[in-house]
């Protein structure tokens, strides 16, 4: 096959010289005329055997055009035949009509089919570039423009001419009109199939058509001749005849491009759509040929008028539906701009606006309250108990869940300005612009969620920490990245005091991300024994009177003055000093502690906060015994507090050391019972003595007939479980009694006192009218001690070291 391509190729460049030189005048007319005939019938039979052999040795489509082209070239060379046996054998005048116009018909009797085969294969395989109703009326319309202007041009140029030229019978005039009408639609289904088929893809359906367009052009400027009277055909216009199926041959050879995937379309490159100009290509003919006609004073006639009317309304409305086309792709486009804009700025899951969004609206909020001091505050809500629905409930719920968390909360801010967003995970924030209050926004946030939440089969209750910033003031560190981290900031310390709680920003917790040097000065604060202990009371509820204190780490930075809790221990959890923190807090409260015991004569226990990590930790056990011994502080009179809201890592290795402390008297308590890991496998796993209900557990808000069932239930289980039960956050007398009338024993809160220093802490004891100082409780119990009383917890909620 290769061989025979390269001897086309030869033959053809060969041929096509010797044609051009016999034009030149360098060889006599005979011998250029004999060139000229026996060009055409090698160059038929190439395109005839190259057409029949390349289509027997393919399938489909392409077997159908080369057996079809085939066959017209045959018809083609045998009519060539006759011509050069008449014109360099019998030197006899060939008749007209003969048996060579029945060969020389036969070609576009079977090519026009072979195109249309070509034609109807690439609408099928999708290198069509129509893909609409709109867009076959466009290809009508290119197909009609097409046919339009090679009427007029082929009227022009050669019909008119043949026709007013006559003939002596009907047979032989339709025999001369037939060569220029069958070039024309010849020329047009060739034009036609290449805005159907992608030339890129298909090189052979491009020679295909140059090929027939060639022959096509000689036969016209034949027939023109002809019927002009000339004696003959000079011998450049063999050249169409001789070329032409010689690129015919080189079309069915070429090779064959694989067909694109289902699906895969046509090439969307910008470059490969110049064939959309190939049915202005005839159009553009026809107006040079008119510019000649004028040139040369030529009158048009009426049919070339009509046809040239036809021909511009054709393209005028060609240009109205292309018009409308781009009109409604560019509506597509906006439209599929609009919907990957919207997946790019919001969550898939909520519909609410993800981070990045959130992220450009808080910068420009912020911008706005910097420059024209425009309120707006920032609410950062984080899910406490999303985990354990999606572990319990699987991940369905969870998804279903977080939908109807983001359906809550914009419900929480109606105003168009404001924005609430999923920023990832079960993290929300909420963008307050509009002129609701901040705060207001935080408590329909805090009701909102309260309210169970329907997953399945049944209702679940979900609790979130919300941290808020609300800007106030003339701040020019005011950005969108400092608002996240001081809500970040807010929203961790609500974290700490558990579940449902709402911390408002305070400059102090922004040392949580915003002062790198924090950890080294609060190192330095407890070597040089800056940080301080406060305590608070926790009471006997039947009687009032105080059996034991929470110690409470507290420390003024020198440098940034007081920092709240929050920070400070969390700075220690992130940076491996909540040890040192612990040790220090440990040794102040037992020293504080004796001191107090030996001054009041009052028994007290005092509570210390264990961190959670360290309950693994063998040296635990000496650095409590350490702390007893070295102040001389029984240790019965020690408490040692397990927050609940952190997990114990390895509950395994933390048991040895919890039965150790208490096998040497110290006694455990559970912080924040309610609101963290594994609330009742805890009383069930762990070694505790005291219970402490979380203030959201102790003073629900809500149903307060579910409220107090919770409550009973708890305190139920506690007691026959043999622990003591501590209320903590009691701020008001009725709560007080609620706790009493349910049977819990001991309670905490502001109601009973604040957090104070040793020297400033106020004692009850009973029998003694009004709130005492240690001393006057001595004085009162007249130096007698009483039995040791039973250990409680810290402040309603406040974070305890």
């Amino acid at each position: 096959m290769s061989r025979f391509r390269s001897a086309s190729v030869a033959a053809a460049v060969l041929v096509v010289g010797v044609v051009a030189l016999a034009g030149s005048g360098v060889l006599s007319d005979r011998a250029s005329s004999t060139v000229n005939d026996l060009g055409q019938l090698l160059g038929g039979a190439a395109a005839t055997v190259a057409c029949a052999v390349t289509g027997l040795r393919t399938t489909g489509t392409e077997r159908r055009w080369r057996l079809l082209m085939a066959a017209g070239f045959a018809g083609w060379t045998g009519g060539q035949a006759l011509w050069t046996w008449s014109q360099v054998i019998s030197l006899d005048p060939i008749p007209s009509p003969s048996l060579a116009d029945v060969g020389y018909l036969m070609l576009p009797v079977f090519a026009l089919p072979s195109l249309l085969v070509i034609a109807a294969a690439g609408r099928r395989r999708g290198d069509s570039w129509q893909a609409s109703g709109r867009s076959r009326s466009v290809l009508v319309l290119d197909a009609l423009v097409i046919v339009g202007s090679m009427s007029v041009l082929t009227w022009s140029t050669v019909l008119s001419a043949v026709v007013m030229a006559g003939a002596p019978t009907r047979l032989a005039l339709a025999v001369a009109v037939a060569y220029p009408i069958s070039d024309l639609v010849l020329v047009a289904i060739a034009l036609l199939a290449l805005t159907l088929r992608r030339v890129e893809r298909r090189p052979q359906l491009l020679l295909l058509v140059l090929g027939l367009v060639a022959i096509s052009i000689s036969d016209s400027v034949f027939a023109y001749l002809v019927s002009s009277g000339a004696a003959d055909l000079p011998p450049i216009g063999d050249v169409g005849f001789v070329a032409g199926p010689f690129l015919v041959a080189l079309a069915a050879l070429a090779p064959i491009a694989p067909a694109a995937p289902d699906g895969a379309g046509a090439d969307r490159r910008p470059g490969t759509r110049w064939h959309l100009i190939v049915p202005y290509l005839p159009l553009a003919a026809v107006g040079v040929v008119l510019v000649v006609q004028t040139s040369m004073d030529q009158m048009f006639d009426r049919l070339e008028i009509y046809l040239g009317l036809l021909v511009v309304t054709l393209v005028v409305t060609r240009q109205f539906l292309t018009l409308r086309e781009n009109t409604i792709l560019l509506e597509r486009v906006q439209r599929g701009q609009e919907a990957l804009s919207y997946q790019a700025f919001h969550d898939p899951l909520t519909g609410l606006p993800n981070r990045t969004l959130f992220g450009d609206r808080l910068a420009h909020a912020a911008d706005l309250h910097r420059d024209d001091r425009h309120p707006i505050g920032l609410l950062f809500v984080d899910l406490d108990d999303f985990k354990i629905v999606n572990d319990t409930l699987g991940h369905a719920a969870g998804d279903a869940l977080l939908r109807q968390v983001g359906q809550r909360l914009r419900g929480c801010v109606p105003a168009a300005a404001d924005t609430v967003a999923r920023l990832g995970g079960d993290e929300f924030a909420v963008l307050v612009e509009s002129d609701l209050d901040p705060t207001v926004a935080a408590a329909r946030v805090v009701e909102a969620l309260a309210r169970p939440f329907p997953l399945e089969t049944q209702a679940r209750y979900v609790r979130a920490s919300i941290g808020l910033v609300v800007p106030d003031g003339p701040d020019a560190a005011v950005s969108a990245e400092s608002l996240l981290r001081r809500a970040d900031a807010a929203m961790y310390a609500a974290k700490r005091r558990g579940g449902g709680a709402v911390v408002c920003y305070e400059p102090g917790l922004i040392s949580l991300v915003d002062d790198p040097g924090l950890p080294t000065r609060l190192a330095e604060a407890l070597r040089r024994g800056d940080v301080e202990v406060a305590y608070q009371p926790i009471v006997r509820l039947s009687d009032r009177s105080t059996v034991a204190v929470e110690a409470l780490a507290r420390w003024t930075d020198r440098e940034r003055g007081p920092v709240p809790p929050e920070a400070f221990v969390t700075a220690a959890e992130r940076t491996g000093l909540i040890d040192a923190l612990d040790d220090h807090v440990l040794d102040r409260a037992c020293r504080d502690m004796a001191a107090l015991r030996a001054n009041s004569g009052i028994p007290l226990a005092v509570h210390v906060n264990i961190s959670a990590t360290r309950l693994a930790d063998p040296g635990l056990v000496a650095a409590v015994e350490s702390a007893l011994s070295r102040h001389g502080l029984p240790a019965a009179s020690l408490v040692l507090e397990i927050t609940e809201t952190s997990m114990v890592p390895d509950v395994d290795a933390a048991m040895p050391i919890l039965q150790a402390l208490r096998g040497r008297g110290i006694r455990l308590a559970l912080d924040d019972f309610g609101t963290g890991y594994g609330t009742l496998a805890s009383l069930h796993v762990l070694p505790i003595d005291v219970v402490k209900l979380d203030r959201t557990l102790a003073v629900p808000a809500g149903d307060p007939d579910r409220g107090t069932a919770l409550r009973r239930s708890v305190v139920s289980i506690s007691r026959t479980l043999g622990m003591l039960v501590v209320g903590e956050g009691i701020e008001t007398a009725e709560q007080a009694a609620d706790l009493t009338r349910l049977g819990c024993d001991l309670g905490q809160g502001y109601f009973f006192g604040r957090p104070e220093p040793v020297t400033r802490l106020r004692l009850t004891a009973p029998h003694v009218p009004g709130p005492l100082t240690a001393a006057r409780v001595r004085s009162a119990n007249g130096g007698a001690h009483a039995a040791e009383p039973d250990p409680l917890p810290v402040d309603g909620g406040s974070p305890a070291r």
